[in-house]
């Protein structure tokens, strides 16, 4: 990796949660930017946009002073931190493979796209990806997906929600042990003195 810039997976404008952009109104997503062309009239292609689950960047006390400075003066946006640093940093930021920030949407979205054995981070932020809140009536989960998780440390999909809530504390150490271990895989494929990975 390249000195100076700011890594990220690029995010997907397919969800719900989007609703409120052109992107999503038009079925633009830039996982698939040859589906729908960005249309003249909106103006200008909008810049790459990465979700900021998880990002590699090397820091400095000057930019985390204009981090700060620039943050006084931005009026707030729907997806507040994501949106802020997709702003701050859009002149240096370069995407890297979905396998280093698998957002779990993006397996039934972009199923092409992923290369789900490969996958170091899992991210579950989309409505309907948390395996641990499955249920007969959502069926966004693939048997495969689900397969995966419980190989990897999931807990039963078939619980029940009470017992899925008494279960959470150790789920969530097991997400956390996950979660560390892509980590340190991560970090381990791209290691080099004063890299951070947060």
């Amino acid at each position: 990796m390249e000195d100076g810039y700011f890594y990220a997976v690029m995010d997907c404008f397919c969800e719900k949660t989007w609703s409120h952009t052109p992107q999503y109104k038009i079925g633009y997503c830039q996982q698939c930017p040859n589906k729908v062309q960005w249309p003249s009239p909106l103006g200008p292609k909008p810049p790459l946009y990465f979700n900021a689950g998880m990002f590699v960047y090397e820091p400095s006390l000057s930019v985390y002073e204009d981090l700060l400075t620039t943050l006084k003066v931005t009026p707030p946006t729907p997806f507040a931190e994501q949106d802020y640093l997709n702003m701050f940093f859009k002149n240096i930021y370069r995407p890297i493979p979905p396998i280093y920030n698998l957002v779990m949407a993006m397996l039934w979205r972009h199923p092409k796209n992923i290369e789900l054995e490969k996958a170091k981070v899992v991210h579950y932020c989309a409505a309907g990806s948390k395996p641990w809140r499955y249920t007969a009536k959502n069926r966004t989960w693939t048997e495969k997906t689900l397969r995966c998780w419980w190989e990897n440390g999931g807990i039963s999909t078939r619980m029940s929600r009470l017992t899925s809530k008494m279960l959470w504390p150790m789920a969530k150490q097991k997400l956390m042990r996950m979660t560390k271990l892509a980590c340190n895989n991560f970090s381990n494929h791209f290691r080099r003195p004063g890299l951070f990975i947060i």
